[in-house]
């Protein structure tokens, strides 16, 4: 049985996730000061968000690998630290960004959060609730404030369909399905070796369909129940390559989450949400369709009508290529974090919301394993 957490209330989330899509934020004349630590594909996005917002600089990186640090350094402009207490023990650090494997997130957050370093963690929040607990635990103690990328909330489709669900104009709702059908080879697995390991990362949903899980959450509220299959078909790996589940949500409303490395040649993320008055459609972040009883929440006043597009424009997508991932959504969400330690307030996304999303993965995985529903209370 997996322990629940309520989630958090939603309309501020969306009235700041709007106002730092539309604009940075520019806490004026203060500045603060990141550190990465790790220097792969992550980390270099997360450089790249944090030169996006005016008042973020990266000042230094670590990586276990100290000529990949410098390389990172030189082509991001910051310095390069040979461990991690010598990044955290910095001065000019004032949030440690964590771009490490996912099974060491807590590890290196928690020693972050001990030298008083706010914290932007890379989801998920760890790969274990225990380990999510430590890190919250820490956090909360040293009173600094962290986040958990969930880059895909602060997408203009996203926030529109929340805007729609928040006003009423979907009705009371129904069924949501969440899909990421995307396609890694087993060179993608190899080139690392903690890659599709329980300990280190999970599969298909821990790593890639955790985004559009956590959206389908985040959409559809608190979970109760889940039953799940989740088998490995296309790949060398300790963890499944393709999971399948039925969510049961406290609000009486339902739905589905497929995850899947496995699909050629991948497709985008697509998230549906489906309620008494209206349904809409969401597509690597943006809206592609929505259609509204009466025109409640309609653009332009639309009555009764079908819209295609219209909110969003398309960013990269890691369908086929890791690497292919839109930053303006990263980005957004550091401006988040800046304006929510400068305003003393939590962020838009909380580490317990990033926990009620990892409760919701462990709970597929439980069931895959049992073979029975998993109750989430």
């Amino acid at each position: 049985m997996v322990k629940a957490v309520s989630a958090p209330t939603q309309k501020g989330t969306l009235e700041r996730a709007t106002r730092h899509v539309a604009a940075p934020i520019d806490s004026g004349d203060v500045e603060y000061g990141f550190g990465v630590v790790g220097a792969g594909v992550i980390g270099a996005f997360h450089a790249a968000a944090v030169a996006m917002v005016p008042d973020a600089r990266l000042v230094a990186v670590t990586d276990v690998d100290p000529g990949r640090a410098e390389a990172f350094a030189g082509r991001h402009g910051c310095v390069a630290v040979p461990d991690l207490d010598g990044l955290v023990g910095r001065d000019d650090v004032d949030v440690v960004a964590v771009c490490v494997p996912s099974g060491l997130h807590a590890e290196v957050g928690v020693r972050a959060a001990r030298a008083g370093k706010h914290l932007v963690v890379e989801k998920p929040i760890d790969v274990s609730l225990d380990a999510a607990d430590r890190l919250i635990a820490a956090a909360a103690a040293a009173r600094v404030t962290a986040t958990v990328i969930s880059q895909h909330r602060f997408d203009p489709g996203l926030i529109e369909l929340r805007r729609l669900i928040d006003a009423g104009a979907l009705g009371r709702l129904l069924l949501g399905q969440a899909s990421t059908k995307w396609w890694r080879g087993q060179e993608y697995y190899d080139s690392a070796g903690w890659r599709g390991t329980w300990a280190m990362d999970g599969g298909a949903l821990m790593n890639q369909g955790i985004h559009y899980a956590d959206l389908l959450r985040w959409c559809l509220g608190p979970v109760a129940e889940v039953s799940a299959v989740t088998v490995t078909q296309a790949h060398d790996m300790e963890a499944e390559d393709c999971a399948l589940a039925t969510v049961r949500f406290t609000s009486g409303a339902v739905g589905t989450i497929t995850a899947t490395t496995s699909v050629v040649p991948g497709f985008p993320q697509r998230l549906e949400i489906s309620g008494t008055e209206g349904s809409a459609v969401v597509e690597d972040g943006v809206l592609v369709y929505r259609e509204v009883r009466g025109g409640a929440g309609g653009k332009d006043g639309a009555s009764g009508a079908a819209e295609a597009g219209g909110v969003g424009e398309p960013g990269g997508s890691a369908a086929a290529n890791a690497a292919d991932l839109e930053v303006a959504s990263h980005a957004a969400q550091v401006a988040d974090l800046v304006a929510a330690i400068k305003e003393r307030r939590e962020p838009a996304v909380s580490l317990a919301d990033a926990r009620a999303t990892l409760e919701l993965v462990c709970a597929v995985y439980q069931s895959g394993r049992e073979g029975q529903p998993v109750r989430v209370q």
